[in-house]
């Protein structure tokens, strides 16, 4: 039987045993390692290129196979007239770097003496596993003060590909980082991915790899149908506590998010609601439980505002009772322990930032330790939730295993408020969709992109308003 790979998937994101997989599956199909070299180098020397404009390059080696990437950089610019000069930091150490190497027709020199506008670094790459010290990190740290622009090939020399971790002292800052084959976690975690301004892919053609993650991308919003109606298109429910300012803006981005309905279930009388916000108190209206009991209400948002004190668990306690589809948010996943989990089989959605990630690990019974993304997969495990792990590195991640990295985001995030908006976001999409994961990496977009068209020093009620314009990208 004639076998049919898997389609290429430009957006996944291996860890580093899994890419070594992706490439002997590549091989194992007959493409040989010298041709991925080939393939890689040349495909980086595309943008070298770009950035160079004719700058003289220098492409620091090292002796695994990210040096065979490096020699076959090298001479693809040393063939297109390129002034480029290569250092060997250590000796080719693979078949496949010697065999790159020995292909390599321009100028070694030393690194004391090396001077130029780019440096390429293909010292390590991905896959490193140990500190970069002593004479590698000085020589490093010396050649990136000689040259102003800095390429990584792969990522730069001190960064661990699974975690982002940083290997060595003082890593230097980057223009340009080329990932081969496969994004890499480190492309998408803190501190790693603060040390370069933009990253690019060269596709090797890797197929799927079973079990990697993605890269969340931009979502296909579609028009309500032709019959919908408020209801049909979502209900979403917002249960809010005694700081009403965080609910609202909560329910300002749901309504923006494609909801067809947003009500408000107050705690405290409110004076200050939008004309368009339907808000029900108890006990003035109804009691909370009757409240959340209509079956028309398709998504329940809970913790925007809601404080942490007995009235915020009778609330949080209510809404967790009521069956519907529910978004945790802010205060609420603090309050949430595992026996609110027992009778619970609608989707639950967590949206923690690093400390209520450790209060929930603690609630839980986690330890806490690994990478952000073991921790975030670790929790939705042991809740059956899908946990939305916010931070200047975001990811999503479901108790299934499915995991989704979040492209870098506009750091004017970093304002009071802004939380409150994905949450809104997410149980507006969790209303019209149905789906928990789908609705949480399409948040997450949608809340960077309203943040890049808000532009500069904004705020929370700023951010809100631009959703309607990220939904309007989406469509």
């Amino acid at each position: 039987m004639h076998h049919q790979p898997h389609p290429i998937a430009p957006d996944q994101v291996l860890i580093a045993a899994q890419m070594r997989d992706a490439e002997q599956r590549l091989m194992d199909a007959g493409t040989d390692v010298h041709t991925l070299m080939q393939r890689a180098g040349r495909g980086a020397a595309e943008w070298v290129w770009r950035i160079a404009s004719g700058a003289p390059v220098t492409v620091l080696c090292g002796p695994g196979n990210n040096g065979g990437d490096g020699y076959v950089i090298a001479e693809t610019l040393r063939e297109r007239g390129f002034p480029v000069q290569l250092i060997a930091a250590l000796p080719p150490a693979t078949d496949a770097a010697k065999r790159a190497a020995s292909l390599y027709s321009g100028p070694v020199v030393d690194a004391a003496e090396a001077r130029g506008t780019v440096l390429v670094d293909c010292l390590f790459g991905s896959g490193l596993n140990r500190e970069v010290t002593g004479v590698l990190r000085d020589m490093l740290h010396g050649l990136s003060a000689r040259h102003a622009r800095r390429i990584a090939i792969d990522l730069p020399s001190g960064v661990a590909t699974d975690s982002g971790e940083l290997l060595i002292d003082e890593l230097p800052q980057y223009d340009l980082c080329i990932t081969l084959g496969a994004w890499k976690p480190a492309h998408f975690l803190m501190p790693a991915m603060a040390h370069w301004r933009q990253a690019r892919l060269v596709d090797i053609g890797c197929d799927t790899e079973p079990g990697g993650a993605r890269l969340i991308g931009k979502p296909t919003i579609s028009a309500p149908a032709a019959d919908a109606h408020k209801y049909r298109r979502g209900l979403v429910a917002v249960v809010a506590g005694p700081m009403a300012g965080a609910a609202l803006m909560a329910a300002r981005s749901a309504a923006l998010g494609g909801a067809g309905y947003v009500k408000l279930l107050a705690q405290e009388p409110l004076y200050n609601a939008p004309a368009d916000l339907v808000v029900l108190r108890a006990p003035g209206n109804m009691p909370l439980p009757d409240a959340l009991s209509d079956e028309r209400i398709a998504a329940v948002l809970c913790g925007p505002g809601l404080g942490r004190d007995h009235q915020a668990r009778e609330r949080m306690e209510a809404a967790l009772a009521s069956g519907h589809p529910l978004v945790l948010d802010a205060d609420a996943p603090t309050l949430l322990r595992p026996a609110d989990r027992a009778d619970r089989s609608a989707p639950l959605v967590l949206t923690p930032h690093e400390g209520e990630m450790a209060a929930l690990e603690k609630s839980f019974g986690l330890s806490g330790k690994g990478t952000k993304p073991c921790r975030a997969l670790c929790l939705a495990q042991a809740a059956g939730a899908i946990v939305i792990a916010k931070g200047a590195d975001t990811l999503v991640a479901s108790p299934g295993g499915a995991l989704a990295y979040a492209p870098p985001s506009p750091s004017w995030l970093s304002v009071a408020g802004t939380g409150d908006v994905l949450a809104g976001l997410t149980a507006s999409r969790l209303a019209v969709t149905g789906d928990a994961f789908r609705a949480a990496t399409e948040a997450v977009w949608l809340h960077a992109d309203a943040a890049r068209r808000t532009g500069a020093d904004f705020t929370a009620a700023m951010l809100a308003e631009s959703v309607r314009d990220a939904m309007c990208a989406a469509l």
